[in-house]
């Protein structure tokens, strides 16, 4: 399976700037993209439609979105469904994502019903996993990482096929904060988490595990080429089309 390359806008760019980096990013990669790489967008919503313009009919080239409310419609103001994402042409959700968790409240038990009602409704659905600084002082790294991943996929079907999941480590005292996991430490977590996968899916070894946390065009290709990591979910490296499409392209 191909090398998921995923940029998350979080709560940047309007429309103008986010069409124009989104038609950078084609430029610099369409003609020399990688055989084994997709490139997946996660803009905001209000960018959703400009940048799918921009991917539409593009081969290895995705749209997902940052979040969704686990309901196909209904009053639940300010939220928006897996359908009407669909309708907007995203084939991609996140779930779990630590800013959602940590800063929103969100449930280790809503993310789960979120992975489970998304996949229902057919977006690829991202789960996102990972620990504190201080649970990483505590020792607590793969409790945190089994709690995460057994309450997220509680819901979901053990046959489900492994390109409709993936599942993204973003440690989170390295998220924006220009800390990166040394090599041994993904490692480690890559190979807990497809270890763990096996209780829940039955095709957990072909599941691609991402990496984020401060993935920039320096360390992207040894973050790539480390074992179990099948690709990277990147945030502030991903805002500006030079710097990734040079993680796009990273060998």
């Amino acid at each position: 399976m191909k090398k998921l390359i995923a940029a998350n806008w979080k709560m940047f760019k309007t429309w103008n700037d986010g069409v124009q980096t989104a038609r950078e990013l084609m430029v610099a990669t369409r003609q020399n993209l990688p055989a084994d790489r997709e490139v997946l967008l996660i803009p905001p919503f209000t960018l959703l439609k400009g940048v799918g313009e921009v991917f539409l009919g593009e081969e290895n080239y995705s749209l997902g979105a940052q979040n969704f409310y686990p309901a196909g419609e209904g009053a639940y103001t300010g939220e928006i469904s897996p359908v009407q994402l669909k309708d907007l042409g995203c084939s991609y959700a996140l779930a779990g994502h630590s800013e959602r968790r940590h800063i929103l409240g969100e449930s280790d038990e809503f993310v789960g019903e979120k992975v489970q009602f998304g996949l229902e409704k057919g977006l690829n659905i991202i789960l996102c996993v990972g620990e504190q600084i201080e649970e990483r002082k505590k020792g607590q790294v793969e409790e945190v990482l089994h709690r995460q991943l057994a309450k997220g996929l509680a819901g979901v079907e053990k046959d489900i096929q492994p390109h409709r999941l993936a599942i993204a480590y973003e440690p989170v005292w390295a998220i924006g904060t220009g800390e990166v996991a040394g090599p041994e430490e993904i490692v480690q977590a890559h190979t807990f988490i497809r270890n763990d996968l096996a209780q829940y899916v039955n095709f957990y070894e072909e599941i691609r595990i991402l990496y984020g946390g401060s993935v920039k065009p320096d360390n992207a290709g040894q973050i790539l080429a480390l074992d179990n990591v099948d690709g990277v979910l990147v945030g502030g490296a991903s805002l500006k089309a030079e710097s990734f499409s040079q993680i796009v392209l990273a060998e």
